[in-house]
């Protein structure tokens, strides 16, 4: 049978354990910077792929070029 001291330790600790541990209330989720789209998102630039292929065929993106062949 477990006393009231060992009741009140662990209780302690459980409220110590609780306070260290930082508690998420919702994931990051990488959106594009022009529309805002969650989906489909290309971290090496910022957009998703609707606006990065409206970007490069404007030729707003320098270094990419349509692929042909």
């Amino acid at each position: 049978m477990a006393t009231t001291a060992k009741i009140a330790k662990d209780l302690k600790l459980d409220k110590e354990r609780r306070a260290k541990t930082p508690i998420l209330q919702c994931r990051h989720r990488n959106r594009c910077w022009r529309c805002g789209r969650p989906r489909a998102f290309l971290r090496k630039f910022g957009v998703c792929r609707l606006c990065f292929r409206q970007l490069a065929l404007n030729g707003e993106i320098p270094g990419v070029t349509k692929a042909s062949w």
